[in-house]
């Protein structure tokens, strides 16, 4: 039986990997203080007391804005930690699956982006996610990276309860509308992972590592995805203070923030779905589930 090593499983994904991951070997559910990737001399250790099978690391520095000013830490967390788990895979053939972002992009393409696309990070947290994918393949391990977009739970701080808690608070809300991308649930994320992992352990097959990308099938920008989230709450009745026609778009640059957000966070997710047999589920499907989840359960 496969000894599966997940990080930060307090997190969105982390949270959701440790349902997906349960059949599929003996699950080793670490969070923050038992392995704080910031204190990368520790990583090392931890992996030798453990001596995982599988590696999943969705542990990361998430505060895009923050990261600005904490370049140092976002570094250590998602360049330096990622590192140190694939040189250890790499010295115990085993396998690492990590999880990367959108941000490694610059948004500038028209179309969807592809896993050959070139990068082009105009942030702190984008450069610090590259810098990790760039570490991992690096090392020569076994591995799987999963560049994904806009995460969305029912565990965890994300955009649709942040949009709730201020539509439940005010009456007139703005909201950007030229930033486009595709809400990927956490679950589905997990579910993915699961897939992959079992595919791997029935064959090794090395032809099945490298660098996808996962997420729900359709975009939207972040005004259209809060008015989906209105019209959830009319249809599931959860009382709001804001009206539909007080969700106002506006342009990102109404809205500045200290790191640059990628206009266009599509993501071409052809080549996963051909790879592994799969079919990515629409958002709004996907956000529909995570609203039950969290207000009518």
């Amino acid at each position: 039986m496969s000894r599966i090593l997940i990080t930060g499983s307090n997190g969105q994904v982390g949270f959701e990997l440790q349902r997906s991951l349960a059949m599929l070997g003996e699950c080793i559910c670490l969070n923050r203080q038992q392995l704080d990737l910031a204190n990368t001399a520790q990583i090392a250790s931890v992996l030798d007391h453990y001596q995982p099978d599988i590696i999943v690391n969705p542990a990361a520095y998430t505060a895009v804005d923050k990261a600005e000013s904490e370049a140092e830490l976002a570094h250590r967390i998602n360049t330096a930690a990622p590192a140190a788990m694939a040189e250890w895979a790499a010295r115990h053939h085993v396998l690492l699956l990590h999880y990367s972002t959108d941000y490694v992009f610059d948004g500038n393409k028209v179309d969807s982006y592809k896993e050959d696309d070139a990068t082009n990070p105009q942030s702190v947290y984008g450069l610090s996610k590259w810098q990790g994918e760039q570490a991992i393949r690096a090392c020569g391990a076994n591995h799987i990276i999963l560049r994904t977009s806009w995460v969305v739970g029912a565990h965890g701080n994300n955009f649709l309860k942040t949009i709730m808690r201020l539509a439940r608070e005010r009456d007139s809300l703005n909201v950007v509308a030229d930033q486009i991308g595709a809400p990927t649930p956490a679950a589905l994320i997990a579910d993915v992972s699961a897939h992959i992992i079992k595919q791997w352990q029935a064959s090794q097959d090395k032809k099945l590592l490298g660098t996808y990308h996962l997420a729900s099938s359709g975009n939207t920008s972040w005004h259209g995805y809060s008015e989906l989230l209105l019209a959830l709450a009319e249809r599931y009745g959860v009382a709001l203070q804001l009206k539909p026609e007080n969700l106002h778009d506006i342009p990102s640059s109404a809205y500045p923030t200290p790191a640059k957000r990628p206009s266009n966070s599509r993501l071409n997710c052809s080549k996963i779905e051909q790879n592994f047999g799969l079919t990515m589920p629409t958002w709004q499907s996907g956000v529909e589930q995570v609203f039950q989840q969290i207000f009518n359960s």
